[in-house]
Order: structure tokens, then C-alpha cells, then sequence
């Protein structure tokens, strides 16, 4: 097996038990019960940003369903259970992710310190972690409506195949968008119990940001990523990515309006709409100003800009939800 020079940084985040990616002050690694470190990092819960990357799109899906049809007292159920739900949900993906990719992850020091292939973490006690993670994101699931849990349900197989596809395709961003956005559809289904056209134009909006913001991420480990032989949007676009990006930023922009545009255009109001509208275009802004700061040969940079999708993602719900207010 190749293996990679190692930093001295990953080096001495392996000899503490840390990962070498996490944040230096991350809660896990500064409070959580010593026997319980190894299985959290697993779950990444030293690295929030991906649990916000997978809530935020229900917290969209949930506010511009609530625009149509007003906010109800369900909804703070929604809003509440989608967050536990995207903290075990994103658990239990990464967890599976290690599991699979844990040859990969022993050849790269970035990923070298992660509990299974530093020894902190055995296959077996992985997948009973995760199933534990599915388990109670289950319950969770099962309070929801019928058409809800059947799309719960189908997620899965996005999931389960999601860590396969830097095998056998260029575009493994597409198959995390896929799974990542599931829920902008999900939620709105558990809150109207129905997926109109409004709410499959949010999901593909998702699905195009998630391409932005993967293919700033895997600009990380490109050099990596091609002595080992795993593909991405990074590796595939090169010296391309920044006309990709513009491109990933127009569609996010185009189908997060359009998506605005059929749900709220028959309600006929006006400050609503212009409210919800000024949302897209605030999202769309912050990402302009991640690339006009961003340098794709800068690890760094990459990370830093990857992370403040967060906020973009929240601005965006913040006035979907303001436009649902009123």
C-alpha cells in the first residue's frame, strides 16, 4: 500500500487521538467523555459543518412549503426532529463512509488520524455505531406522515452508495447532492404531505450548490485523490473549476428563484415574494464573495470557504422564513 508523506500536524493529531482535519478547539476532543471520542469522530461530530449541509436544506424545504400554506405548530416538531435527524443521519453516513473507504483513508494524511485507520476504531464496532445512529434517526423518521417515511426510506440507497462512487465516476459531487438535498423534499412532504414542482426545484437547487461547495472541498486532496486513483469534480475540472463554479452558482440562484417563483406566484403576494426573492439573491452573493476569495491550490482557502456555506445556506433560510412570516 502507498503511502503519503505525512504532515507534522496530522503526526501529532494521531498521537493524541485527534483528527487531523477537525478544529483545533472542537467540543468533542475538549469535553466529551474520553471512551466516547473515538466513536463521535467517527460521526464527525468534531466537525459540525456537514451536519448544517444536510439541515439546512429541510430547514428550506420547511419554511417555503410553510410560505404557501402559513407556519403551523408541527412545524417546530420539523424543525427540532430534522435537526437530531441530520446530526444522527450525517453520523451514521460518515460512519458507513469510513467503513468503506478506510484503505483509502490509511494512504492520506488528512484522513490518516480518523478512527478506523488509526486503530481507534474496529470495522465491527463501526457498523454496529452506525446502526445505532440509524436506529434512533428511525424513530424519528417514523413520526412523520406516511409520504415523509417512504421518502425517508428511499434516501437510503443514495446513502449506501454515495462512498462507492469516487470508484466509478467523475462526478461523486453529484451523488452527494443527491443525498445531501433529499431532505428539502423530505420536509416539505412532512409538512403538506405532498411534492409539488415548488419543492423538486428546491431540491435540485441543492443538488447544484452541493457541487459548488464539494468541488471547493475536494480541490483539498486533488494530489492525493490522483496518485491513489479516486476521482472528483476537483481532479476532473482543473484549471476549469472557477468556470464550473460559476456555472454550479448561476444554477443554484436560477432554480432556488424558480423554485420561489411556483410556489409563491399563485398566492399573488407581492412582499412575500420579494422577500423569499431577495433571499436568493442574498445566498447567491455570498457565494460570489466565496469565490472571489477563494484559492483552489490553497488547502486552507479550500476548507474556509467550504465551511462559510453554512451561512450561505442559512441566510437563504432566514428569508424563506421571513417570507413564510408574513
Amino acid at each position: 500500500m502507498t503511502q503519503f508523506p505525512e504532515t507534522p500536524e496530522a503526526a501529532k493529531a494521531q498521537v493524541a487521538g485527534m483528527v487531523a482535519d477537525a478544529p483545533a478547539d472542537n467540543w468533542v476532543d475538549r469535553f466529551a467523555p474520553p471512551r466516547s471520542r473515538p466513536y463521535l469522530r467517527l460521526s464527525r461530530a468534531d466537525r459540525p459543518i456537514g451536519t448544517w449541509l444536510l439541515l439546512i436544506p429541510c430547514l428550506w424545504g420547511i419554511a417555503l412549503a410553510a410560505a404557501v400554506d402559513s407556519f403551523r405548530l408541527w412545524d417546530l416538531w420539523l424543525v427540532v426532529s430534522c435537526g437530531l435527524g441530520a446530526f444522527l443521519m450525517r453520523g451514521a453516513g460518515c460512519t458507513w463512509n469510513d467503513i468503506t473507504d478506510r484503505d483509502f483513508d490509511a494512504q492520506v494524511a488528512r484522513t490518516r488520524s480518523r478512527p478506523i485507520p488509526s486503530g481507534q476504531v474496529s470495522v465491527r464496532q463501526a457498523l454496529v455505531w452506525m446502526a445505532v445512529q440509524a436506529g434512533f434517526a428511525a424513530l424519528i423518521l417514523f413520526s412523520y406522515n406516511g409520504l415523509a417515511i417512504a421518502l425517508g426510506i428511499a434516501s437510503l440507497a443514495l446513502v449506501a452508495i454515495y462512498p462507492f462512487a469516487k470508484r466509478f465516476t467523475w462526478w461523486p459531487q453529484m451523488f452527494l447532492g443527491l443525498a445531501f438535498n433529499w431532505g428539502a423534499v423530505l420536509a416539505w412532504a412532512a409538512h403538506a404531505g405532498s411534492v409539488p414542482p415548488a419543492a423538486l426545484a428546491l431540491y435540485a437547487a441543492g443538488i447544484t450548490w452541493t457541487l459548488f461547495y464539494d468541488t471547493i472541498y475536494a480541490h483539498q486532496d486533488r494530489e492525493d485523490d490522483a496518485l491513489i486513483g479516486v476521482k472528483s469534480t476537483a481532479r476532473l475540472f482543473g484549471t476549469h473549476t472557477g468556470w464550473w463554479l460559476k456555472l454550479f452558482l448561476l444554477a443554484t440562484v436560477a432554480l432556488m428563484g424558480l423554485a420561489v417563483l411556483l410556489a409563491l406566484l399563485p398566492a399573488r403576494d407581492p412582499l412575500q415574494l420579494v422577500v423569499a426573492l431577495a433571499g436568493v439573491w442574498a445566498f447567491g452573493w455570498h457565494m460570489v464573495r466565496q469565490m472571489a476569495r477563494l484559492n483552489v491550490d490553497d488547502p486552507a482557502s479550500c476548507l474556509a470557504e467550504f465551511r462559510s456555506n453554512r451561512d450561505a445556506g442559512l441566510i437563504a433560510a432566514l428569508f424563506l422564513a421571513a417570507a413564510a412570516a408574513l
